[in-house]
């Protein structure tokens, strides 16, 4: 096959499934994720359904590419504070800070987006746990780096990467941030966040 003819295949398939999963999150949003069917989401595209199985064997082949996006979007996130030309502190708050901004602004923005979020975790795909490693070592990067430098008390960056992670769970897991966070006398996000810093001083 043709060098040219295979790259507009690549560019016509690339299309074709960034259309689907459009059409198929706007619906998840208006409609929530169980209520939505690739019926639905065919005729949203003015396509047949054997089209959309074209490119995704199943709704939860959908559902899946979606939820990866979103992790994606995650990490880059993660992986520009940690970039920053700040102190590790400072980066660390701005992880913090940054994931709950996101998580709030893009799970939380509508009770249907909650509902597609919650299926995903519920399902507890491998893709989840490994974008958790992949988190909890750009934390382990930037406490190795305060501990080096001073800011934070040499101990295991491991271990400490760990810890800040659990103690800052809550505000990265959208069923505790919509239950819990900032409501009645439960922590703020910001006073989860510097807690967790103040102990790597400690």
């Amino acid at each position: 096959m043709p060098q040219a003819l295979e790259a507009e295949q690549d560019k016509v398939r690339h299309d074709n499934v960034a259309r689907i999963l459009v059409a198929a999150e706007r619906l998840f949003r208006h409609y929530g994720y169980a209520k939505t069917t690739v019926a639905d989401i065919a005729k949203d595209l003015g396509m047949s359904p054997a089209n959309i199985y074209r490119f995704f064997a199943s709704k939860v082949e959908i559902h899946q590419a979606l939820c990866a996006r979103m992790l994606n979007e995650s990490l880059e996130l993660a992986r520009a504070c940690a970039a920053l030309p700040l102190s590790a502190e400072e980066r660390l708050r701005r992880y913090s800070m940054n994931h709950y901004q996101y998580t709030v602004e893009t799970m939380l923005d509508a009770e249907k987006v909650h509902e597609m979020v919650i299926v995903a975790i519920e399902r507890d795909w491998q893709v989840v746990d490994q974008h958790i490693d992949q988190l909890q070592s750009i934390v382990r990067d930037i406490i190795a780096e305060g501990m080096a430098n001073g800011e934070f008390t040499k101990g295991d960056p491991e271990l400490a990467s760990r810890c800040f992670g659990a103690a800052t769970s809550a505000l990265h897991h959208p069923q505790l941030v919509a239950q819990c966070i900032g409501k009645g006398n439960r922590a703020s996000a910001e006073e989860l966040t510097e807690f967790s810093i103040r102990a790597l001083k400690a």
